[in-house]
């Protein structure tokens, strides 16, 4: 796909394959070292291993050629902010350094944090979500480098420690809207609808969630002496919770509508999530609409006497922890409100119900006309051969609302080298070591064309 009239030896999209084909053993070393490291950054995990995640990340970009420093971040984990090239256009690359906790190790083939290959898969937790987000951002900057000598564009790589958690990032980038302010920026912190389907993400659910808590007693109860009259409080919640979805699986809270990008695929989602192909799916509408832009409602959590161990008494206290994924246009105060309020007016028998309101986070549609949108879908094409796809979500980014916010000539493109086979959030999770090398690809052709290269 070189230009018509590029003189010869000038650069190609084979001349970029070739340079990452050469840099991927050193950039897989790299994202193996990242994986070694715990960096959850939760609540009662050490700290250590974060900072220890956020100062390797920086001397990744320093030794790339960038100037990276440790942002601080008021009540948070530092953000990696390194800065390379010159020229009139400027891209933000983001990713984040955090992951999600490990879970039990027993569910692991191989331990989470010893970075291991099976079958082209890097395996460890945080390999794919998001320090495969990382490795691209490094790649995409080492090609433009050894190719040119130079970065022909202004590129700021912002690398967050606190995503997974929910951290303050969102809000200092309302306070600082000149770290966002750019021609493009580039959210590696999703993938592709299949492997080798490149795909723009272009739309994302937002999320609230509420804590629901009954009590019906002072104390357990005898269930031989006091059960039947006895409210049981374990009951009790069971009857708010089935209020929450309808006979059909659909959710019952906030409305949705019609999504007009690429169709789901119901044998592949099958297939991702390990059903039988004639698996009942809940809910109603095409599949695709109900993974972007219908509301879905999950239980997260739930605390109740464990089965082990169980006693034959009426329960007087239990609760649950509900998540609601919201459409992206939809109000995430308003969507709290209605949870609330649903779980509350739920309650059987007059028992005493209290919910505690969450955390929420704003979904989002993005705008796809822009040139940063041409460039990337030419790259995007030219890295895999096919054209690109533009999906929803179900996932939410909490940092892309406040972007659109106060950065709205920003293009923000969400792309990344994770797909559904990657297991993230899960036991085993990977990332697909091909598709991590077409990633770095299509990065780098994006670059090069925003600068005006090719």
């Amino acid at each position: 796909m070189t230009p018509p009239d590029a003189p010869a030896g000038a650069i190609t999209v084979e001349s970029v394959r070739d340079v990452v084909r050469s840099l991927m053993p050193d950039l897989i070393t790299d994202l193996c070292a990242l994986v070694e490291i715990p960096s959850c950054a939760f609540a009662g995990f050490p700290r250590e291993p974060v900072q220890e995640a956020a100062e390797l990340t920086r001397r990744l970009f320093a030794e790339s050629g960038a100037q990276a420093e440790l942002q601080s971040i008021e009540g948070g984990e530092p953000a990696v902010v390194a800065r390379i090239g010159a020229g009139p256009r400027h891209v933000v690359l983001y990713s984040h350094y955090d992951v999600q906790p490990a879970g039990s190790e027993d569910a692991w083939l191989s331990p989470a944090f010893e970075p291991t290959v099976r079958d082209g898969r890097l395996y460890g937790r945080g390999s794919a979500d998001d320090k495969s987000g990382i490795a691209m951002h490094l790649g995409a900057i080492r090609v433009l480098r050894q190719i040119l000598g130079e970065v022909p564009l202004r590129v700021t790589a912002l690398i967050e420690g606190e995503e997974e958690c929910g951290g303050p990032l969102p809000e200092y980038v309302l306070e600082h809207p000149e770290l966002v302010d750019a021609d493009a920026m580039i959210v590696a912190d999703v993938g592709n609808r299949s492997l080798g389907e490149p795909t723009l993400v272009t739309a994302l659910r937002g999320v609230v969630d509420a804590t629901v808590e009954v009590r019906t007693l002072p104390r357990p109860a005898h269930s031989g002496m006091y059960g039947g009259p006895a409210p049981d409080a374990l009951l009790a919640l069971i009857r708010i919770l089935d209020t929450l979805r309808d006979e059909a699986g659909d959710t019952r809270i906030v409305a949705g509508y019609d999504w007009n990008g690429a169709p789901a695929d119901e044998a592949q989602y099958r297939s991702d999530l390990g059903l039988a192909p004639d698996a009942l799916l809940l809910g109603t509408g095409p599949l695709a609409d109900r993974l972007v832009t219908r509301p879905a409602v999950n239980v997260i959590g739930l605390d109740a006497p464990p089965v082990e161990g169980a006693i034959n008494a009426v329960i007087p206290w239990a609760r649950a922890k509900v998540s609601l994924r919201i459409p992206p246009a939809t109000d995430p105060q308003q969507a709290l409100d209605a949870l609330c309020g649903h779980l509350s007016a739920g309650a059987p028998w007059g028992v005493e119900v209290t919910v505690i309101p969450g955390e929420t986070a704003r979904g989002c549609a993005i705008t796809t006309d822009g040139p940063a949108y041409d460039a990337a879908r030419w790259a995007l094409e030219a890295a895999y051969g096919r054209p690109s796809v533009e999906a929803g979500e179900g996932g939410s980014i909490p940092l892309i609302a406040s972007i659109l916010q106060v950065a709205p000539r920003t293009e923000v493109l969400l792309l990344g080298a994770e797909d559904p086979g990657a297991h993230i959030h899960a036991p085993n999770e990977s990332v697909d070591l091909a598709e991590l090398e077409s990633m770095v690809v299509a990065e780098a052709l994006f670059l090069l064309r925003l600068a005006g290269v090719v």
